[in-house]
C-alpha cells in the first residue's frame, strides 16, 4: 500500500481497512502516530465506559398516581383530595 506522496505503508493483518485518512496537509510519521494514540485512547475509554442510566421519569408524567383511590364522598373531600397521599 502506498500514501498519495509515493511512500509505502506496511500493512499488517489487522489494518487492513483504513482508520481515519489524511484530507489535507502532509503531517510527519511523529504527526501521524500522536493522532492514531489520542484517537485509540479515546476510542478505549469510550468502550470501557459504563452506559449512563437514564434519568428518572418525572412524577408528573407517572401514570402510577392516576391509579391512586381518591378519597370518599363526604362534606370534607375536598380538603382531602389536595393532601398527599
Amino acid at each position: 500500500m502506498s500514501t498519495s506522496t509515493g511512500q509505502s505503508v506496511a500493512q499488517g493483518p489487522a489494518s487492513s481497512a483504513a482508520v481515519f485518512t489524511v484530507a489535507k496537509g502532509r503531517p510527519d510519521p511523529a504527526e501521524l502516530a500522536a493522532v492514531t494514540a489520542v484517537l485509540l485512547a479515546a476510542a478505549a475509554a469510550a468502550a470501557a465506559a459504563p452506559p449512563a442510566e437514564p434519568a428518572p421519569g418525572s412524577r408528573w408524567a407517572d401514570r402510577a398516581r392516576m391509579l391512586t383511590t381518591l378519597p370518599r364522598v363526604a362534606a370534607s373531600s375536598w380538603r382531602a383530595s389536595a393532601l398527599p397521599s
